[in-house]
């Protein structure tokens, strides 16, 4: 597990009833599914919280269901628009995470599928893509053609889809990978890989259209699903889900699960990942080189083949992803919620990494 937020139960989930809890978003940041670098970087948590919370607002107002319940503050779960300073808590409705047995790479989704039943996470990423930017796993994973695009070799710079691209990714396993929507389907239990796929297309477009207003591209991203099936109506009269409802789940359009760009420089996590190609390359093909090693040998855990660890950041650099995350919250949001420099100045620190 490579996730950056800490996770509380409040009540938990059963088979056929949802539970309650909360997300804690860190300063911490991951590259390359190494999970917690040697590096914290200042209200990335918040900025991450604040983003997540404002997607998930603009979903419920679309009518796409989603697990969130508010922000927490002073513990309190209340709007977006309620909290007097940028949250860290997001509340959350939780559902059921069974063990994924594994015997090297061999997964059991069976397994983890009969300890689920009706009330699940649904054990994919769903990624969608509207663009394909430096660094996108698309360009070794394919060719142009292979997308109706007319250049013989994926360009230098970043190229247009004429349509997005939607497609699924193991969730749990050691190295995720990209399946075919035969497996994808087995992977999804009794959710629908159609009806994940709508999900998807439909978070891309409220996700892009508010890209699209505060003057950022909004180039790829991923959500997460919850399965949630034969459901009573909930004590506090919260609404009933309909048998068999997707919700989305975990967090939704922050620039660490989606990928921005803004005036042509990136604005996203994307940005913490190339800097380390550039500055660290003998950390980065180490754990390619681990990542292969661990695959070749079929067992799970590459991460203690890998020889060579990260090293920490320069002060200035984590000064620049910290303006850069929340000088992007603000003009994605179109709030001051931090005290940042503007967008323009911020990704002009960016492009000087």
């Amino acid at each position: 597990m490579t996730s950056v937020k800490e996770f509380r139960i409040e009540e938990e989930a059963t088979a056929d009833s949802l539970g309650q809890g909360s997300f804690v978003f860190t300063d911490d940041y991951s590259v390359f599914d190494w999970g917690k670098m040697p590096d914290q970087i200042p209200d990335k948590g918040a900025s991450l919280c604040t983003m997540g919370a404002f997607n998930f607002e603009l979903l419920e107002d679309a009518g796409v269901p989603t697990h969130y319940r508010g922000v927490v503050e002073d513990g309190e779960v209340v709007a977006l628009d309620d909290a007097t300073r940028p949250p860290q808590e997001m509340a959350i409705d939780l559902t059921q995470v069974p063990d994924l047995p594994h015997e090297g790479r061999d997964y059991d989704y069976e397994a983890y599928h009969e300890s689920a039943g009706k009330n699940y996470l649904v054990p994919l990423e769903i990624v969608f893509r509207n663009r394909v930017p430096v660094g996108s796993s698309l360009r070794r994973r394919t060719e142009p053609d292979d997308h109706g695009l007319a250049f013989d070799e994926w360009p230098d710079e970043a190229v247009d889809l004429e349509e997005p691209i939607v497609e699924f990714s193991t969730k749990y396993e050691e190295g995720d990978r990209y399946l075919d929507r035969e497996e994808a389907d087995y992977i999804a239990g009794k959710a629908s890989i159609a009806d994940l796929e709508d999900v998807a297309r439909e978070v891309n477009r409220v996700v892009t259209e508010q890209a699209d207003a505060a003057g950022l591209v909004h180039e790829d991203g991923k959500i997460e699903c919850l399965y949630y099936d034969g459901a009573s109506a909930a004590a506090d009269g919260e609404r009933e889900p309909a048998n068999g409802e997707i919700r989305v789940a975990d967090v939704v359009g922050t620039f660490d699960e989606n990928r921005f760009s803004y005036e042509g420089t990136q604005l996203s996590k994307e940005v913490l990942r190339q800097y380390h190609k550039r500055t660290q390359p003998a950390w980065v093909d180490a754990v390619k080189d681990a990542k292969a090693e661990a695959k070749a040998k079929d067992v799970a855990d590459w991460k203690s083949l890998c020889e060579v660890e990260p090293e920490p950041l320069d002060e200035a650099v984590v000064e620049t992803a910290r303006d850069m995350y929340c000088a992007g919250t603000n003009a994605y949001t179109g709030r001051e919620i931090f005290d940042a420099p503007p967008l323009s100045s911020a990704i002009g620190s960016v492009r000087g990494l």
